[in-house]
Order: C-alpha cells, then sequence, then structure tokens
C-alpha cells in the first residue's frame, strides 16, 4: 500500500520544560558526549515522513541547544503550562495554536517524541507513522513494551498495615501472584517513547490519544526512558557497549 504522504504536514513536537525534580536540566545533559535531547532530535530528522520538528520549552537554554542539532524552537512555553503538574495536553494546545495564529499552519498527523528515549530508532518512529495512516479509524498509535513487573504481583498497603492486591483478586486467576511470568496475561505498558496522533483528537476530544490506540512495540532496549541519575549511568554503559559494537 503506497502511502500519499508527499503534500501531507507531519510534524514531531517534542516537549522540554527546564525544570526536572530528579534530575536538574535534564533533557540538556550530556549523554555520550551529546545533550540527551539531541538524539531525538537526530532520530525525527531522519524519519522519512516528519518535516518538522519543533520543540515546546520554557527555557532559553534548551531552545538554544535544539536550534544547534537541527530542531525549531519558535516560541517560549508559558510558566503557567511549564510546570511539574502541567499536563500535555496543555502544552500541545498552547502550541498548536502558536502555529496556527503566528503561521497560519495547521499539521494534518503530530509525531510525539519523548526527549528522555535516546535509543529510539527512526525506523521505529516511520512504522508507528504508518500505522496510523494506514487505519483511518484509528485515533492514534502508543509506543508500548512487554511490562517487565506484572500488574498481578502488584500490591497497595492498606490502613490495616497489610498488603492488598492492586488488582482485585476476583479479576485475577487463582494464587496469580505465585505463579511464573509464562503463566499470566501478556500485559504491555507505555514505554514514554512515541506517540502519534491527529490534532482533531485535541480539538475534539480533549485528549492526545484519543481512545482508539494502536500500539507499537518496542523491545526493551529501544525503550529505555531516562528519568534518573542511575537511569544516565545504566544508559552511558548502554551507549558506550552500542558504539563498540559499531
Amino acid at each position: 500500500m503506497k502511502l500519499a504522504t508527499e503534500k501531507m504536514k507531519i510534524i514531531c513536537l517534542i516537549l522540554a520544560r527546564g525544570g526536572s525534580k530528579r534530575v536538574p536540566n535534564k533533557n540538556i545533559r550530556l549523554l555520550g558526549g551529546k545533550p540527551l535531547i539531541a538524539y531525538t532530535i537526530e532520530c525525527a530528522k531522519k524519519s522519512k515522513y516528519i518535516n518538522r520538528v519543533i520543540v515546546s520549552t520554557d527555557s532559553d537554554g534548551i531552545a538554544k541547544i535544539a536550534e544547534q542539532f537541527g530542531a525549531e524552537a519558535p516560541f517560549r512555553r508559558p510558566m503557567e503550562i511549564s510546570g511539574a503538574d502541567s499536563t500535555e495536553l496543555d502544552a500541545f494546545k498552547h502550541a498548536l495554536k502558536w502555529l496556527k495564529e503566528n503561521e497560519c499552519y495547521e499539521p494534518d498527523i503530530i509525531v510525539k517524541l519523548f526527549s528522555t528515549s535516546p535509543f529510539r530508532k527512526a525506523e521505529t518512529v516511520d512504522k508507528a507513522i504508518e500505522l496510523l495512516m494506514k487505519n483511518s479509524k484509528a485515533d492514534s498509535v502508543r509506543s508500548v513494551r512487554l511490562c517487565s513487573e506484572h500488574p498481578y504481583k502488584m500490591w497497595t498497603l492498606g490502613k490495616d498495615g497489610l498488603l492488598h492486591s492492586f488488582v482485585p483478586r476476583e479479576q485475577k486467576l487463582p494464587e496469580a501472584h505465585t505463579l511464573a511470568y509464562h503463566q499470566l496475561p501478556v500485559i504491555y505498558i507505555q514505554n514514554a517513547s512515541i506517540d502519534v496522533t491527529r490534532p482533531l483528537n485535541i480539538w475534539q476530544k480533549n485528549s492526545i490519544t484519543g481512545s482508539r490506540i494502536l500500539p507499537i512495540i518496542m523491545d526493551e532496549s529501544e525503550s529505555v526512558d531516562i528519568n534518573t541519575p542511575l537511569d544516565f549511568e545504566l544508559a552511558e554503559v548502554l551507549m558506550e557497549k552500542r558504539k563498540k559494537a559499531t
């Protein structure tokens, strides 16, 4: 099936606010000699379909680095939607509204790439875009990986001081918490890497992904998500290993 993408406006939107509680300046912290966000920008620019790469940030420092690696940073995200509790939906609405009001530009497809996923491949991004374009009834595509910690084995701590099954026992297999993983239902978890969506989800459904979400399944190594100092250390080891392999 040939995809008519020549005239489609497909943008990559990277959300990268300046504040980070667990890792200060996380988005521009060096990994393998480059700012973390650079890997995501480079990935987007290698895509066959993405024709604009835009970084939404409240930070002049992040914007400058993003532009150095080939992305656009045409606006600054307002502080009131750049806090730790601010939503991605607010950032999307601000970016799309700015582009429409200042450039008369409205994308056909939005690819959200997370800046904390440095090992994601451009080929995987393109597969996710193709998947959405081939399925007109789907609202979006979201990347997932096989869940390494099964929800059937998760617990909450009750006021009585006892452990209580996170998933109600009547919804699980008998003694599910004692079973081997291969005996449990296959569960996937979103891996904070790729979302491909349609603008109408944002404006008509007040949602980034809508309700009809298709999966793009990624392996564990491509799904590395960096959010803590330990994540950075492990990513450095993996980065060095990959350099030696090539």
